[in-house]
């Protein structure tokens, strides 16, 4: 037997929401919103992405609840999260939606809701558990990083350089973060070569994580200094090498 999940208030994969015109639609079908702490609204409208699921549903005689967890990712690289209770046990089964800012206050009014109990024969009670939304390993901040990601490529000089699909992807960025790598030893930062290394990573509208490593160097004829950029660190590393072993 199949469970009728309520779907119709949710967009479907192919008519993806910014997290402002997600937010708006959650609030604006919620009857409780007006409720929400004015701090968690300020936080939720410089979100830089959004993920909706469904985290819980009980069908039973007719009556039935689900519940959707909606995190919005920030700037500072926290994740911040709203839960949605979608139920039709009020007077005249129309599907109501009320929003909480914490699992305590979404169990509490989970258990006012007048649905029979879990031991009746016709029953269909499902539960989905999902797992907790990855936070993100670097802190980002939005500075323009679409123009920040065209000069990181158009200063690139290796022949291997990312090329216009990965142009393109970058468009999509709406934050980034800036670290100069150290760790593994290599030949290249040996004495008399002058080798840096960066990490530049993006992140993505869509919520996806990318990251190019730069390295910056002086092997060359006149002494100045050579942008290279790479898509991992072990390629922009084995670049190092290779530009080491060239005054070996």
């Amino acid at each position: 037997m199949s469970v009728p999940y309520e779907t119709a208030a949710y967009e479907p994969a192919e008519s993806p929401e910014s997290p402002e015109e997600h937010l708006v639609r959650l609030l604006g079908r919620a009857l409780n919103s007006f409720e929400l702490p004015d701090e968690t609204i300020r936080q939720l409208d410089r979100a830089l992405a959004h993920d909706s699921s469904l985290y819980s549903a009980h069908h039973s005689a007719g009556l039935h609840r689900e519940t959707y967890r909606h995190t919005w990712l920030l700037a500072d690289g926290s994740a911040l999260t709203l839960w949605e209770l979608v139920h039709n046990t009020a007077q005249g089964g129309e599907p109501q939606h009320e929003v909480y800012v914490d699992e305590e206050e979404l169990g509490a009014a989970t258990a006012r809701l007048p649905l029979p109990p879990d031991a009746s024969d016709f029953e269909l009670p499902v539960v989905v558990q999902l797992s907790p939304v990855p936070r993100p390993r670097h802190v980002y901040a939005p500075d323009d990083s679409p123009d920040h990601a065209r000069r990181l490529l158009r200063r690139a000089e290796n022949a291997d350089r990312p090329g216009a699909d990965t142009a393109a992807l970058l468009t999509t960025a709406v934050a980034h973060q800036i670290t100069q790598a150290f760790g593994r030893p290599c030949r290249a930062g040996r004495a008399g070569l002058c080798f840096s290394l960066y990490e530049h990573a993006f992140l993505l509208r869509d919520g996806q994580e990318v990251a190019f490593w730069e390295v910056e160097h002086t092997v060359t004829p006149d002494g100045r200094h050579m942008c290279e950029v790479y898509p991992s660190e072990d390629e922009a590393r084995e670049a190092m090498e290779r530009r080491a072993s060239q005054v070996s």
